[in-house]
């Protein structure tokens, strides 16, 4: 499942000031791993929210087999954006309290710059069979810094049992889905439902919705260089289709305030025909002890786009070495213990997590218990990543600044773009 943050403006100059520190001379070599005392001890990890119910299982297994490197969970806000920000205040004062940080997919290159992070040992860290989109996140310059630990694609979730009723099939194209939920919510039974929802609230969340929409109408927000992209088009298309949207209740309005959770909820409770979601919401939707209503009634397919299937934004967790921590050794390898097989085996079994191994996703066993690998395997590898933007914190919320106002429908839509790819210059540059 997973990004990004407002930082004060002293969290900012003092971050800027450490990236400039971390690019100039050669000190990212001298950081590889700081493996010199090969400390053990009490370690512990600070992370978002544990959605899955699964890692605490993990650390108990941890702690049975290392009684004196014991792990603890330090659990940060629900909001990507203030973890990012809770950990950047951590490593701006250089404070021990974080051994591992779980690090949002975007993160990686920002820590690794500012020298937050420690360079991974490349012979305790194979990335062979690992998801080759998830391997890319984890490096700053060519070189590792974090392990992936979970991956992530969006996908859509849809109503099966209601699309059955109007003779239709999970639609490739907005359009299709428009005329799809107009057929739908003629039924009796969906009369109070909704059509669509994503993650649309002012957070990480509506930067990952917008490069879908952009995405997925033929555009990127940025190039393969690393510069903006989104005075196009195609960028234009994405978001007028987000907008039209609110506008003619195809999304409802109170989606402004969906974070994931609220999605995920309201999809359970039978109020949305579709829902733009990540892999988690399996498991817990077709619960059957009564906290579902949609429970074997739903299936997925990819997201999509305007003229056919869509992009999704790559998400997921990777896992990162604090440059601060005192017991490196144990948390080298802890991170080496929850990102191997069985632990990703476990995550995806109790909780529906999407792994990083490659080899998870062609497993018979796995495949007949979640039907949806096989569309999940095809979001993620035509997923396309957010910018590895050492100031990644200024440019997811440039975004949500620019395009927050236009989808509630208080700013218009024709200068955003414009007005947004300066801004992204701006930051990019610097």
């Amino acid at each position: 499942m997973t990004s990004r943050r407002i930082l004060q403006a002293a969290a900012v100059a003092a971050a800027a000031a450490l990236a400039a520190s971390a690019c100039s001379g050669n000190g990212t070599d001298k950081n590889a791993g700081d493996q010199g005392s090969g400390d053990r001890g009490p370690i512990t990890l600070a992370t978002g929210k544990d959605t899955s119910g699964n890692l605490q299982n993990l650390l108990d297994e941890w702690n049975s087999a290392h009684p004196r490197e014991r792990a603890t969970i330090t659990e940060l806000p629900t909001s990507a954006d203030a973890q990012r920000q809770q950990m950047v205040q951590n490593a701006q004062v250089k404070s021990d309290a974080y051994s591992v940080l779980g690090l949002d997919v975007t993160w990686t290159a920002e820590f690794a710059a500012n020298r937050w992070i420690d360079q991974l040992p490349a012979k305790d860290f194979p990335l062979d069979g690992l998801l080759p989109s998830a391997v890319d996140t984890a490096k700053y310059r060519g070189k590792v810094y974090a392990a992936p630990y979970q991956s992530n694609g969006g996908m859509l979730f849809y109503r099966t049992d209601l699309l059955t009723k109007v003779k239709a099939e999970a639609p490739t194209t907005w359009a299709e889905m428009a005329a799809v939920c107009k057929k739908v919510l003629h039924l009796p039974e969906a009369s109070k439902m909704s059509c669509y929802a994503g993650q649309f609230d002012k957070y990480e969340g509506l930067t990952v919705n917008f490069s879908e929409a952009v995405q997925s109408a033929g555009g990127e927000l940025f190039d393969d260089n690393g510069k903006p992209t989104v005075d196009t088009p195609e960028a234009k298309a994405g978001l007028r289709w987000l907008v039209d949207s609110f506008k003619d209740g195809t999304i409802p309005k109170e989606a402004l305030t969906y974070q994931e959770e609220n999605g995920r909820e309201a999809f359970q409770a039978g109020k949305l025909i579709f829902l733009r979601q990540w892999p988690y919401v399996w498991n817990l939707a077709n619960e059957t002890d009564g906290s579902s209503k949609v429970a074997g009634k739903f299936d997925v397919a990819p997201l999509p786009g305007m003229n056919g299937p869509g992009s999704s934004t790559l998400g997921g967790l990777n896992l990162a070495v604090s440059a601060f921590a005192p017991h490196k050794a144990s948390a080298r390898d802890f991170i080496k213990f929850l990102t191997g097989e069985e632990a990703q085996r476990s995550n995806l079994l109790k909780a529906a997590v999407a792994p990083t191994r490659a080899n998870l996703y062609s497993q018979a066993d796995l495949q007949k218990k979640f039907p949806y690998l096989a569309t999940l395997g095809k979001s993620i590898e035509s997923a396309r990543p957010r910018p590895k933007a050492v100031r990644y914190g200024d440019v997811t919320a440039a975004i949500q600044n620019a395009i927050y106002p236009v989808v509630s429908g208080k700013a218009s839509p024709d200068t955003a773009l414009t007005d947004l790819q300066q801004q992204l210059e701006k930051i990019t540059a610097e």
